[in-house]
């Protein structure tokens, strides 16, 4: 049987924890087959990003048209765009319809502070997201506004929902919620808070790019995007807890992507 195909557009992660590399890993291990297309190189590891190289946006366009030219591509998500310029060459793709079931990782900046992306880029790309998959710190650069709270959470997710795209998932993993993991999804006249319990480890480095990879993955499948949503969640919650114990660099490790640790 031949394996849905699904596209990452995104930067690379040297480390292998985000990024592209952390996307493949996901596709794969869901049953998807997985395409790329670079947007950056980065030198970075588990203690942080030292370095950022943008790709010129024609090569990401030639990329984009190779790859769209030869498989039938079910899904697509993005991640680090880098300048608004490759953001522009992305958007004009998805404009054209050619990204379809479009998850939007607005990638702006990591944990260790280094800039990854502009708001001007993400914001290029949210007119046209099935899926918009902010965190905290990111849905506050989006929205101008402290999104510290569950309830800020709601109120951010909603207004960025009314801005563009079909729904939007804020990601609560840093607010503190009792012992709780949550995230909001605001989307289709509807707002849901998922709970999960919170994965107590240091080893989170791609959670976010891993979350939106695995949605990408179930839209290409067929499920509404409530489902996909939340099965993504329970992947992440499982690759959380299967890394706890790794030892995988001497900062933020990375997820347990195929369930080495069960």
């Amino acid at each position: 049987m031949t394996p849905t195909t699904v596209l990452t557009i995104a930067g690379s992660d040297s480390g292998g924890g985000a990024g592209i590399q952390a996307d493949l890993k996901v596709f794969a291990a869901l049953g998807a087959y997985g395409t790329s297309v670079l947007t950056a190189v980065t030198a970075q590891n588990t203690r942080g990003v030292d370095a950022v190289l943008p790709l010129p946006p024609r090569t990401v366009t030639e990329q984009l048209d190779s790859v769209l030219g030869d498989f039938a591509v079910r899904a697509v998500k993005t991640g680090m765009l880098g300048t608004p310029a490759v953001a522009d060459a992305v958007a004009e793709a998805a404009k054209a319809g050619r990204l379809p079931h479009l998850v939007v990782d607005p990638v702006l900046v990591a944990t260790s502070g280094h800039r990854l992306g502009v708001v001007a880029a993400v914001e290029r790309l949210l007119p046209y997201a099935r899926v918009a998959t902010p965190n905290c710190a990111e849905a506050a650069a989006l929205t101008g506004r402290p999104v510290t709270t569950v309830e800020e959470m709601v109120a951010a997710a909603q207004a960025l929902a009314a801005g563009g795209p079909e729904y939007v998932v804020v990601t609560g993993g840093d607010v503190d919620a009792a012992g709780e993991s949550v995230d909001v999804l605001a989307g289709g006249a509807t707002t849901t808070l998922l709970r999960a319990p919170r994965v107590d480890t240091r080893h989170s480095h791609g959670t976010g790019c891993s979350f939106s990879a695995a949605i990408a993955v179930r839209l290409a499948a067929g499920d509404p995007v409530p489902v996909a949503v939340a099965t993504a969640k329970e992947y992440v919650t499982r690759a959380l807890t299967g890394a706890r114990g790794w030892e995988l660099g001497a900062g933020r490790g990375p997820l347990d992507h195929f369930g080495w640790s069960r």
